[in-house]
């Protein structure tokens, strides 16, 4: 996402991981573009450089090793609806009993933490989640809606709000209140997602409301926002119980 002042280009830039950051250094002249990303968690910056070919951008950048990566960037869809959604049937993509409808990212359905991913097997557009969950005290875990937006699980009660606290969509939008329960205790998401706009309730209060997610979080599994996408529980980074997952399709 690309800002404009008087006098200078300004992004953000979300990588395979980690959240949005602000480019170091971004220029544009005569088709070409470069940026300069500073490192997060890569342990070197990252730079890219490209041409602009019709609606996209094809060039090149290189990994921690040196070696060059081609790259093609595509133009975001806006992805705004003309209707208002309707719903359809509820599914229970998780009562509690089975794990059928999931499979895990690297072929295991459980080990000792950190774990791995667990995905379902059915895409969604546009759908209304709701999660009861519960994790122990100092853990940190995340719902992906479409594979690609997260929204934040962390142990945050009491603590200020910002964009990487629980209930927020990861590094861009920020709960307009703390409505976490302390570790341990039984909580509830009820998430809709239409196009890009996004709201949350967390246990019985809306934090977020209609605000529109501009791109990816980090841990997506793609950038292709205009398709379906399934919903991911991240796994990587600490314990958490699901009791009850459903989802109603909009």
């Amino acid at each position: 996402m690309r800002l404009r002042t008087e006098s200078e280009l300004m992004a953000r830039f979300v990588g395979r991981f980690g959240s949005v950051r602000y480019l170091s250094a971004v220029d544009f002249e005569d088709g070409l573009l470069e940026f300069t990303a500073p490192a997060q968690y890569e342990g070197h910056d990252l730079h890219f450089a490209g041409k602009l070919a019709g609606d996209s951008i094809e060039g090149s950048t290189a990994d921690a090793d040196g070696n060059t990566i081609p790259f093609r960037a595509t133009r975001s869809p806006n992805l705004v609806r003309d209707t208002l959604p309707n719903p359809g049937d509820t599914i229970d993509l998780f009562d509690g009993q089975s794990l059928a409808g999931w499979e895990a990212s690297e072929g295991l359905l459980n080990a000792t933490p950190p774990c791995v991913d667990l995905i379902s097997t059915e895409e969604f557009d546009d759908f209304q989640l709701e999660v009861e969950f519960r994790y122990p005290e100092g853990s940190n875990s995340g719902i992906y809606l479409r594979g690609r937006y997260e929204v934040q699980v962390q142990d945050d009660h009491g603590k200020a709000l910002d964009p990487l606290r629980m209930g927020a969509i990861y590094g861009f939008v920020v709960p307009r209140i703390d409505a976490s329960k302390p570790a341990g205790e039984w909580q509830t998401y009820i998430i809709t997602l239409v196009g890009r706009s996004v709201s949350v309730t967390l246990n019985g209060v809306k934090i977020i409301n209609g605000q529109r997610i501009p791109g990816i979080t980090g841990g997506a599994l793609d950038s292709d926002q205009g398709a379906p996408g399934p919903i991911m529980l991240q796994g990587d980074h600490g314990p958490i119980e699901f009791r009850r997952i459903s989802l109603t399709p909009l």
